[in-house]
């Protein structure tokens, strides 16, 4: 797979001698979604700020599709990267959609083709443009302007998006459906993604990979969400993804026809005489077959695939498909990032 951003040796230091991010090789796929995760003070920001140049590295090399991004205008180069942020950081003086429509203008785009664009982000972000378009930022709620956030950044259909903690300012219900919403736009659109979160359960769920760092902005591991959770690859590791890794995983897993029992036994109507009020279909998460079974007394639910039943689920094939997961995860190596040094327990910022 193509590599979109690559960090070759890079280090930040700065002039009282803290050191940020010490000697950092990392490869972000392009179209993935990477997310850099570890505690406060590991230099996660200060790697994503170094993409786009709103932090200098002191030393190594930062490539944007091969091109050292130290060769480009700063400012040309943060318009060709998207960037989402916590706050925000709308116009406050300005309607959504001249927010939105914020840098194609700076690019010189003309007013209809700027118009268009922005109400086309805006059906996509979740926001009817009829109804958004001439509010301002105070008419909205958290999760309605860090929507606003990432169509702004998605004005001009850039190929990197930067986002640092953009969803930790929303309520958790908000949290969860942002994500949601903002994971499939990402995949529609096939943009490559740097994703900055204290959230492990965050990464987890939106990642592709996930980059842990420690302090001085040391690789511990980059793998895919399950080898994290089951195998961390060192205490540092371990320790950030804490005790409840298997609640984790079952976010992950995926209800599969070779986990399903013969259909028969659960049709319409459960034990106590009511209509089921769940409905399992093949792909869906283990947690939600999890909530399923948990209401249901006979211990077996039905799974559709299309308009038929297919099978029922009962706990051994959650667990069995769990399972799976652990045991492909632990089947391979943690991966770290090419020339990566192993982390040193003395590692500090």
């Amino acid at each position: 797979m193509a590599t979109a951003i690559a960090f070759d040796h890079v280090r930040k230091a700065y002039a009282d001698g803290t050191v940020a991010v010490g000697d950092l090789s990392l490869e972000v796929r392009e179209h993935e979604l990477l997310a850099l995760v570890g505690p406060s003070g590991c230099g996660k920001s200060t790697t994503l700020r170094m993409a786009n140049r709103l932090v200098e590295p002191t030393s190594g090399r930062i490539l944007l599709d091969g091109e050292d991004v130290t060769d480009v205008d700063a400012v040309a180069l943060r318009r060709r990267i998207g960037y989402v942020i916590q706050n925000v950081g709308l116009f406050p003086h300005r309607t959504v959609e001249q927010n939105v429509g914020t840098v194609p203008r700076l690019l010189g785009w003309d007013r209809n083709r700027t118009r268009a664009r922005t109400r086309e982000l805006l059906e996509l972000v979740g926001l009817a443009p009829d109804r958004y378009a001439r509010r301002y930022p105070h008419e909205l709620s958290g999760g309605e302007r860090q929507r606003v956030g990432v169509a702004r950044a998605l004005a001009t259909d850039p190929p990197v998006l930067l986002m640092d903690e953009p969803f930790g300012a929303v309520d958790p219900v908000g949290r969860r459906r942002l994500q949601t919403e903002f994971r499939r736009i990402k995949d529609e659109l096939g943009t490559t993604v740097m994703l900055v979160t204290h959230d492990v359960d965050e990464a987890v769920r939106l990642a592709d990979r996930v980059a842990v760092l420690s302090r001085g902005g040391h690789l511990e591991q980059l793998s895919d969400p399950v080898r994290l959770l089951a195998a961390p690859a060192s205490p540092a590791v371990a320790d950030l993804v804490g005790t409840g890794a298997a609640v984790r995983l079952l976010a992950l897993g995926r209800v599969e026809p070779r986990d399903l029992q013969p259909a028969g036994g659960a049709g319409p109507v459960s034990a106590n005489g009511r209509a089921r009020s769940a409905v399992l279909r093949v792909g869906d998460p283990l947690d939600a077959a999890f909530a399923a079974l948990a209401a249901e007394p006979t211990g077996r639910v039905p799974v559709h695939e299309g308009d038929r039943v297919v099978g029922e689920l009962d706990a051994p094939g959650v667990l069995a498909a769990l399972h799976r997961l652990v045991d492909g995860a632990q089947d391979a190596v943690p991966s770290r990032a090419a020339g990566q040094p192993e982390p040193s327990a003395g590692a500090r910022g």
